[in-house]
């Protein structure tokens, strides 16, 4: 009894590992969003009281009346617009605490769980899965289905639909050969980014003037480099120097510190710069969440033998047995070739085990029969797994120590 329930048991710490990520995005967010309304009250608060005195002792010194109601109205206006925009940050504010309301309560809900044997595992782990499936799409691309799959299962609130399709589009741009939507990204999250100390912003800049340059814009690229990229001379100097060296090599220049300047893979350099650093605003891990589980799961099953070269039984057409394991079925076996091996504290093994010339161990019993139902002759035995047959009296009984 006391081993079924050890079991049974359910760590819901050591499951809420994976989800993590699951409260970060909103968090952060609400900070930026935070961030925001902070700015606008201060820059707004700056210039309104400002302007308001100015036109207080404008009107004490007898400035005409009319001009002076211009100013109050031209206050007004600035109020009222900064009005709508608190408001619609407060709009988006009350639909992240919603969400983080959600997942809280889904992350609450396992914890409510007494065992891995009861219904609720079963249902809360269908929804995780579900998570976890809306995640992959989103980050192969694949926004429709992802929306589609989201809003089937309802759980629109637990995944994160418009950051990874936001994320994606700008990552498109790049590949297309645009700067413009990740440049606007860059100055919405100029802030966190520069505790990150990233380069993003820098090395588009760069690929701006790289392009004026290919299109013979000597005048505008100088411009450019001076009002861009000087600036950042003592972080990234021998960037600037090729920037600056950029306006005597034309693109067809043999140069290959050049020739790399002037590649087309640049721009698939800077979606992954992006990428890594979306992800690093936003404490994401870089491989699907999908892929994490899979991973953690295939280590507890995989053993040495699931990767030799007998390995996949269902890939074996003279095997005379059917594998179970996922390791070793043709869909994850490679999958879960670079993942490490179980650890295993006990062994499993038969009460009579031999060992054959190919060095492959089995229980004698079982063998015989085995071998026996293929129609053998009473002095040979076939190995289940390679089809491979040896006389009996090839066999050795091995010993546990």
């Amino acid at each position: 009894m006391a081993h079924e329930l050890s079991t049974t048991q359910l760590n819901a710490d050591s499951h809420l590992l994976l989800d993590q990520p699951l409260l970060r995005i909103p968090h952060e967010l609400a900070r930026k969003n935070f961030k925001t309304v902070q700015k606008h009250v201060e820059r707004e608060n700056k210039d309104i009281v400002a302007t308001l005195r100015s036109t207080a002792n404008a009107s004490f010194s007898g400035q005409d009346p009319n001009v002076t109601l211009s100013s109050l109205d031209n206050m007004i206006n600035r109020m009222q617009g900064l009005k709508r925009k608190m408001e619609s940050l407060h709009n988006e504010e009350k639909v992240l605490q919603s969400h983080s309301r959600k997942r809280i309560q889904h992350l609450q809900d396992l914890y409510e769980i007494p065992s891995l044997a009861d219904v609720k595992y079963d249902e809360w782990s269908r929804v995780r899965l579900n998570r976890l499936l809306v995640d992959y799409l989103l980050r192969s691309g694949y926004a429709e289905s992802a929306k589609a799959l989201a809003k089937e299962k309802g759980i629109e609130e637990l995944v994160d639909l418009d950051v990874f399709v936001q994320c994606n589009r700008i990552v498109e741009s790049l590949r297309n050969g645009g700067t413009t939507e990740c440049l606007a990204w860059c100055a919405e999250h100029r802030p966190m980014m520069k505790k990150l100390d990233n380069r993003l912003e820098f090395e588009l800049r760069l690929q701006q003037c790289i392009e004026l340059r290919r299109q013979g814009k000597l005048v505008e690229a100088r411009q450019h480099a001076r009002k861009h990229l000087t600036s950042n001379a003592d972080l990234y100097p021998r960037e600037v120097n090729k920037a600056a060296g950029l306006l005597a090599i034309s693109s067809n220049t043999p140069l290959e510190a050049y020739w790399k300047l002037y590649s087309q893979a640049r721009w698939d350099h800077l979606a992954e710069l992006f990428l890594h650093t979306h992800h690093e605003l936003f404490l994401l891990p870089a491989s699907p969440l999908l892929h994490m589980a899979l991973s953690a799961g295939l280590s507890a099953l995989k053993t040495p033998s699931c990767h030799s070269k007998h390995a996949s039984s269902t890939a074996n057409a003279s095997s005379t047995t059917t594998s179970v394991c996922p390791i070793c079925s043709t869909e994850l076996n490679e999958l879960a070739r670079k993942v490490p091996y179980a650890h295993h504290t006990k062994s499993y093994v038969e009460h009579d085990p031999v060992v054959l010339p190919n060095g492959r161990v089995y229980g004698r019993n079982r063998l015989l029969e085995m071998s026996a139902k293929v129609g053998l002759e009473p002095q040979l035995v076939k190995d289940p797994t390679t089809a491979q047959i040896y006389p009996i009296g090839e066999i050795r009984k091995v010993y546990i120590s």
